[in-house]
């Protein structure tokens, strides 16, 4: 199930700065890493306006998301309010693919942005399994009973280099999907805070997370197709959160997704 809402009740979501980059045009982007100035995208807003949502918006599409995951809830609750949250984004096409450094731009290892001792990889394991045991520092976890939401899959995790790699940690925005629909305009700390959020983590089998790569909702979705509306709803609070981007195939598979919930 998604981790609970966060970080800094989703980031205080559009305080001033990430407000103007999301409402305007995206223009006045930051130079990539290697130096190199990219050209903007002209952003076009979905017919309803485009304006940005409110941040308190975005905490209770959040804690909709999170309570119908956790509690088996039909994604009707939440599939309106992800459609209104959609329909304020910018959409626009993806920039122009240039190498980036990971590590550099969305930061080294895993963070603890709850500031519970733990780092975000261990946490997300944690909240996605039953009978949980972690190492004696508290945190690591060493075995659990892990159901991929993402495949049904289920799977006795058990750490280890042989064993680990069955169950990775999937950002549910994928970060090169999210370089490339604004987040090389954020800050450093904003594009850490990114790629440790909770709501953008979420456990799966190996194998699907080798299946979806860098893939936006226009071209991956999970198997289990049950989980379709929790997970295009978690990539737009994402989206919005951190003032990104989605394509206009993108805009339009996951406003499909919403209808057929809704």
């Amino acid at each position: 199930m998604p981790p609970t809402s966060s970080p800094a009740a989703r980031r205080s979501v559009h305080r001033s700065g990430r407000r103007a980059l999301a409402a305007g045009a995206l223009i006045g982007v930051a130079a990539l890493l290697s130096g190199c100035t990219p050209l903007a995208p002209q952003a076009t807003s979905p017919a309803d306006g485009g304006t940005a949502p409110e941040s308190s918006q975005l905490v209770d599409l959040a804690g909709e998301v999170e309570a119908a995951a956790a509690e088996g809830d039909d994604p009707t609750s939440f599939a309106a309010d992800a459609l209104d949250v959609l329909g304020k984004l910018d959409v626009a096409p993806r920039d122009e693919w240039q190498e980036f450094d990971r590590e550099g731009s969305f930061g080294e290892g895993w963070q603890d942005p709850d500031g519970n001792g733990c780092d975000a990889r261990n946490d997300a394991l944690a909240a996605s399994m039953t009978e949980v045991n972690r190492n004696r520092d508290g945190c690591r976890v060493d075995t659990g009973v892990f159901v991929d939401p993402y495949s049904g899959d289920e799977i006795d995790f058990q750490r280890g280099p042989d064993t680990s790699p069955l169950v990775q940690i999937d950002h549910v925005v994928a970060l090169a999907n999210a370089w490339r629909t604004g987040a090389k305009d954020l800050s450093f700390e904003e594009r850490v805070e990114l790629s440790n959020d909770p709501m953008n983590l979420q456990a799966t089998a190996g194998w699907v997370n080798d299946d979806k790569k860098s893939q936006d909702a226009a071209n991956w979705l999970p198997p289990q197709e049950s989980y379709h509306c929790t997970y295009v709803a978690r990539q737009i609070v994402v989206k919005a959160t951190y003032s990104l981007w989605v394509t206009q195939a993108e805009h339009d598979a996951m406003r499909d997704v919403l209808e057929d919930c809704a």
